[in-house]
């Protein structure tokens, strides 16, 4: 668990890069499915980062003040027996204020009424901008409100600013204890990919394997999924977003599995790739050597001082050698690399942040330049080739589709794996799976 001195210490951070104003940043919204059901209710996770609070209809309110005059305050649902008997326990203000280290806990439904007073007299508002226009319609009411007293000698907030610019930055760089819900997302996570692994065979279907990872997800503790998971066979290993997981595996063909729990909020998101019957075959072997290379040349390059593109940089030159070699591209690799036709066999970039959100945040570039890696920054390494039939390209590789990812933590010197113990050599992977497919 993360103490509440952490989620506090947080938005004494906040308040000091603010440099004045007011903060308001509200959860995300339930969603309705159909008539009357919901979907899988989720925070949203600058909210979450704030307060550690999960509870829906929820605003933390910010006023930066000087040492000791900040006021936090947390706007949250009442206390209601009756919704309670359906919905589950509620917080209300006095508990809610008490357990998440708030000075002031008012209802939500002050929260229209209030902001207006808040706001008076503030230089400005640091908000999420762009997101969900109804709530930026909301902030500008309450500024214009505090805009209709100006002959009262009151001033509105001149100022508007995106708070995510400076959550984006404190939320790149992981905690201890953010550390050890991602380890305990990524043992999880590795756990349902071996149980996947020993569960695959010819003729069953994708999302039977999918609910082979949904069961070890849930049996340990996890959250949910933090993404879809993709369960791909044969060609469809060559689709990077699918999620249809509705074909029967074949004998003979590859399944690629890109599949993450979330764990107290924080994502794992790993990918293995695998023969279907338990062995590779020979241009199987060959593409997926050279996936597993590119990437261990893309990890080694996770280190403190390098910059944000070498990894990929280092996956790249890597991959193009390989598709040389294999007769999918024609000429020298700086000549490929130049014209990007390697693009016809990989066409994603090699990682990204990953943390709260499985895309994390947090910018890839300063001034312009790539940013250098520093300790404590969370990324995955997942460089892939997916070859789909063509008239230039060997029949034996068609509908090949590979991809390789773990998640990484960059140490103070080198890095971590977090994901290291998901078989990924063909070893492990055949030594794992050879008492499985057999029956």
């Amino acid at each position: 668990m993360i103490a509440t001195t952490i989620y506090q210490q947080r938005r004494q951070d906040l308040v000091n890069a603010m440099r004045g104003g007011v903060a308001v940043v509200a959860t995300a919204p339930e969603r309705i499915r159909n008539r009357d059901s919901h979907y899988p209710y989720r925070y949203d996770s600058y909210f979450y980062y704030l307060t550690g609070f999960t509870e829906p209809e929820a605003v933390v309110v910010i006023v930066a003040g000087a040492v000791g005059e900040t006021r936090n305050i947390l706007f949250c649902r009442d206390k209601n027996l009756e919704r309670e008997i359906w919905d589950g326990a509620r917080y209300g203000q006095d508990a809610a204020r008490a357990a998440f280290g708030f000075d002031e806990a008012y209802s939500i439904t002050k929260l229209d009424e209030m902001m207006p007073q808040l706001l008076a007299n503030q230089p400005a508002v640091h908000c999420v901008m762009g997101l969900d226009a109804a709530w930026d319609a909301r902030v500008m009411g309450w500024v214009n409100r505090v805009r209709e007293q100006a002959r009262s000698g009151v001033t509105a907030p001149a100022e508007l600013h995106d708070v995510r610019q400076v959550l984006d930055e404190m939320r790149l760089f992981k905690c201890e204890p953010e550390l050890a819900m991602m380890r305990r997302a990524a043992e999880i996570s590795t756990e349902a990919h071996k149980r996947a692994m020993q569960a695959t065979r010819p003729g069953r279907f994708e999302f039977e394997i999918e609910a082979e990872l949904l069961h070890e997800f849930r049996r340990h503790g996890a959250d949910a999924p933090a993404y879809s998971p993709i369960v791909a066979s044969g060609a469809n290993a060559c689709v990077l977003h699918y999620t249809s997981n509705g074909a029967q595996l074949e004998a003979g063909d590859l399944l690629l599995i890109d599949a993450g729990c979330e764990y107290r909020g924080y994502a794992a998101d790993i990918t293995r790739t695998f023969p279907v019957s338990g062995k590779f075959g020979g241009a199987q072997k060959d593409v997926y050597q050279l996936v597993l290379a590119a990437q261990a040349a893309a990890i080694e390059k996770i280190t403190p001082g390098n910059t944000w593109d070498q990894p990929h940089e280092a996956a790249l030159a890597v991959l193009v050698q390989g598709f040389i070699d294999l007769k999918l591209c024609q000429g020298t690799v700086a000549g490929v690399l130049e014209s990007g036709d390697y693009k016809r066999f990989y066409m994603h970039r090699t990682g990204h942040w990953l943390g709260l959100d499985v895309h994390d945040a947090g910018e890839y570039k300063q001034n312009g330049k790539w940013r250098a890696l520093l300790p404590g920054m969370t990324l995955t390494v997942e460089p892939g080739c997916y070859i789909r039939p063509a008239d230039d390209v060997p029949e034996a590789l068609w509908n090949i589709g590979v991809r390789i990812e773990d998640d990484v933590l960059v140490k103070k010197t080198g890095c971590e794996v977090l994901t290291a113990a998901a078989p990924k050599t063909v070893l492990a992977i055949e030594g794992l799976m050879r008492f499985y497919v057999a029956d």
